[in-house]
């Protein structure tokens, strides 16, 4: 299988899996326990957390673990959403107002869904043709009443990287929390959580790093998931700015200080953690592999396959090094795939937990693309772990089963 697919998940890495091993089998004891076996999960964590804290320039006590991305962000929109609810009397439901933009996560735009039907209101900012959210459109859309402002650090489906720090500004001047959905981002282009920020990134950040394509922002809430850049599935955090008052999202014991209540999954957390640590030391070799395969691919495709064209901002500095979203134009994305992972080859059409979905990605359309040709849109995304020799094997099997299709 040549795996084209690495923004629905990835594969865990041995370095990984090597650290998570021994807190299954010999320091498997309950990290809150009072006995002394805990003391090594305990520690553990804490160290996870101090190493997590350290890619974004963040305090470890601002890093809480969770589930994954999901949970995170519906923490952070749930959390907002009842800190700015406190006054009402008990039983009147939710009010005030979130700016989000039309091609998030269905994490966050299901969630805001279900803040709507509780009272509170919401505004969608459209993207521009490259799925670049406006900051001047969010500004527009604040109101009085906003109290969260809710953008992606970088789209799952075009890969386009936002202009957080811009929009966290734009948020600021108004005395409006900012939450970025990172999932994407996290691991994969240098994070600061506060524009002048030290840490392991500060040196990516920096001219002559990855500055072009990086983000260093203040902001307030962030979410990211461990399986995104070789971490294992089942773990994520959210980062909570120091001062920025959410409740507990899982009521029940005291773990995560109170915030998040569960027994602790040691392994996935030293997991990530690890994870985490090797993604920001590779990032720059693997950004640079990663867009070498990425170009070959488009190229090849682009050339060898006429009425094709990329979604999204052109190959360059704001978008994901390893995405490629591209319309076969005649072609319906679904049966491509079939017939591609019949050849080998796993891609998709959007989202991985909307594959299933008849509709066309909600992404393309708020973009300006016409359904037929988002009904026609597959999302390429490579990986580490490909060569340029699957790259060159992909390429002809795609130009074949496109023209294979377009004479049916």
């Amino acid at each position: 299988m040549i795996d084209l697919d690495h923004a629905a998940t990835t594969r865990l890495l041995p370095e990984a899996l090597e650290t998570m091993l021994p807190y299954f089998t010999e320091y498997y004891a309950n990290p809150s326990s009072v006995t002394s076996a805990a003391a090594e999960p305990k520690r553990a964590i804490a160290e996870a957390r101090k190493k997590i804290a350290a890619m974004l320039g963040a305090q470890s006590s601002e890093i809480f673990f969770t589930s994954g991305g999901t949970e995170a962000d519906n923490w952070a929109l749930w959390g907002t959403a009842s800190s700015a609810n406190l006054h009402l009397p008990a039983g009147s439901g939710f009010g005030g107002h979130v700016v989000t933009s039309a091609i998030e996560h269905h994490a966050v735009l299901n969630t805001c869904a279900a803040l709507e039907r509780l009272g509170v209101e919401v505004t969608c900012v459209l993207p521009d043709r490259t799925g670049r959210i406006r900051p001047e459109d969010v500004e527009t859309a604040i109101r009085p009443d906003t109290f969260l402002v809710s953008v992606m650090a970088a789209n799952n489906e075009v890969g386009t990287i936002e202009p957080v720090a811009e929009i966290a500004e734009a948020a600021h001047r108004h005395g409006i929390l900012f939450h970025t959905d990172a999932v994407q981002a996290f691991g994969h282009i240098p994070i600061a959580v506060r524009s002048g920020a030290s840490g392991n990134m500060a040196a990516a950040l920096e001219p002559g790093g990855l500055s072009d394509s990086g983000i260093a922002a203040d902001i307030d809430l962030l979410s990211a998931s461990a399986h995104k850049f070789g971490g294992p599935r089942g773990a994520g955090f959210l980062y909570v700015r120091k001062g920025v008052r959410i409740p507990a999202f899982l009521r029940g014991g005291a773990q995560e200080r109170g915030r998040r209540a569960g027994t602790e999954n040691t392994p996935a957390i030293v997991g990530m953690a690890e994870a985490a640590f090797l993604a920001a030391e590779r990032m720059e070799e693997r950004a640079a592999a990663e867009r070498a395969l990425r170009d070959y691919l488009a190229e090849r495709l682009l050339h060898e396959i006429p009425g094709s064209r990329v979604n999204g901002p052109p190959a360059g500095n704001r978008r994901l090094n390893n995405n490629l979203n591209m319309t076969f134009t005649g072609v319906r994305a679904e049966t491509l795939l079939v017939l591609l992972d019949m050849e080998g080859i796993a891609a998709s059409a959007g989202a991985a937990c909307a594959s299933g979905a008849t509709e066309p990605s909600h992404v393309l359309r708020a973009m300006g693309i016409s359904p037929e040709d988002a009904r026609g849109s597959i999302r390429f995304t490579v990986g580490s772990d490909n060569t340029m020799e699957e790259m060159q094997e992909a390429a002809a099997k795609i130009v074949s089963a496109v023209r294979r299709l377009r004479k049916t």
